[in-house]
């Protein structure tokens, strides 16, 4: 069920601010992103900051039912988000998911999980400015030994090329690679049932201008990294994919913004025995889906796409489950059997938002946004919000956030700490 709200009391011109808006939301399309370099005036985002976007003139979809009660509370996590408040080597970066290193979410407290980052800046930083020499790459890693966020527990990398400098981990160099292309990383797990290898969607990048939203991904790679594989991964496969579509009825995007491992061995309470991956697709953000068994994770021919009544073996039969999601987010199991969704509302605004859902597929509640935030005030864009259920513990669930500005290559050279993970927690009974 869908329903097109066009009903607001802003206390600013509901246009202007839905112009605005529909401009930040096409910036994080999954593709098709032609952006000139814009920048947007701290005016104007203040603007958008003392609106709400519960005033939204587009296609939202609406829960069918109504019993989709869920008690919690949220609270900062300053202590992880201080975590990554650094001013050596790794400074600031984008993406982080996170791995654990034995394919179960389930952490007892010492366990190893990786976190996979995106483009991510290096070098040194001094009253708050980078140095000059600094240099980014398009991805790197972390090890966090436990889940306390304590700065012994946590390690940063990045591959060392020709003297010592930065380089990415992982670059397009399969068959649909293309000469300027970089990977961008998607959401990864640990296989139990393929020799405990860990699988990471990689998305193809082309710059297609000078600004910060100018890029397209036209295409989605696997990752294949065998166990006990060390740093620089160099016995990493790289796996071609049909997952990069464009639907008929929703527009362009690949797999891989969500992993959702419903097995027994991921420590899934009512475990299916599926691997879910989560696509965002098109501007209104519609979430499509598909599962397959995690032994035959590499068949893509035995995959199945849910068409919003049944598994279908074409992708463009696909259904949105929901919408208004981000380019990256989780599915997470609940207790009680239910699913939380977590995203960045409409993928980049100042809302943290949840669904609570009865299946991987849904039905889905209404959005409840359950955290603003604060750094909208300062000009930094959130986006791409998701939960860390590995480094979580019972009846919490960690949750970051991304920033970053619309002239972000000047920015960030003025101050390093406007490009890094922040976190809350969610707290629920």
């Amino acid at each position: 069920m869908s329903e097109i709200i066009s009903e607001c009391t802003p206390k600013r011109s509901p246009n202007q601010k839905w112009l605005f808006f529909q401009s930040l939301r096409s910036a994080f399309t999954c593709t098709d992103v032609h952006f000139t370099v814009f920048k947007i005036s701290l005016v104007i985002i203040h603007i958008l900051a003392m609106t709400s976007i519960n005033c939204k003139h587009g296609r939202i979809a609406m829960a069918e039912k109504t019993d989709f009660e869920f008690k919690y509370e949220v609270e900062e996590a300053s202590d992880w988000t201080h975590l990554f408040y650094r001013k050596s080597g790794w400074f600031g970066a984008d993406g982080i998911f996170s791995i654990p290193l034995d394919g179960n979410d389930i952490n007892a407290g010492d366990e190893m999980t990786m976190l996979i980052f995106s483009d991510t800046y290096i070098g040194e930083v001094k009253d708050n400015a980078p140095l000059p020499g600094n240099e980014m790459v398009n991805n790197t890693i972390a090890y966090m030994k436990d889940r306390e966020p304590e700065q012994q527990h946590i390690t940063f990398h990045y591959k060392k090329g020709k003297d010592q400098r930065p380089e990415a981990f992982f670059v397009p160099n399969n068959e649909n690679a293309k000469e300027g292309q970089y990977f961008w990383l998607g959401d990864g797990f640990v296989n139990q049932s393929l020799n405990n290898q860990m699988y990471i969607f990689a998305y193809h990048v082309e710059m297609t201008g000078p600004g910060v939203f100018d890029f397209i991904e036209p295409n989605v790679s696997l990752i294949a990294v065998p166990e006990r594989s060390t740093i620089p991964f160099q016995d990493h496969r790289q796996i071609t994919t049909p997952l990069h579509i464009t639907h008929p009825d929703f527009g362009e995007g690949n797999f891989g913004c969500g992993i959702l491992v419903n097995t027994m061995w991921a420590g899934s309470p009512n475990p299916d025995g599926y691997v879910y991956v989560y696509a965002c697709i098109g501007n209104d953000k519609n979430l499509l889906v598909g599962r397959v068994k995690p032994k035959h994770f590499e068949q893509f021919g035995k995959w199945r796409y849910w068409d919003g009544a049944t598994w279908q073996k074409e992708v463009l039969k696909s259904k949105s489950i929901t919408n208004a999601v981000s380019n990256e987010l989780s599915v997470t199991p609940l207790p009680d059997g239910r699913f939380l969704m977590v995203f960045q509302v409409l993928g980049i605004s100042d809302k943290v938002g949840m669904r609570v859902g009865t299946s991987p597929v849904g039905p889905w509640s209404d959005i409840i946004e359950i955290y603003r935030t604060p750094e909208i005030d300062d000009g930094l864009l959130p986006y791409n919000a998701k939960a860390h259920p590995a480094l979580s513990k019972p009846g919490e669930l960690l949750i970051s956030y991304n920033t970053i500005t619309a002239d972000f290559w000047n920015d960030i050279q003025k101050d390093a700490h406007i490009y890094r993970p922040r976190f809350i927690k969610l707290l629920y009974k």
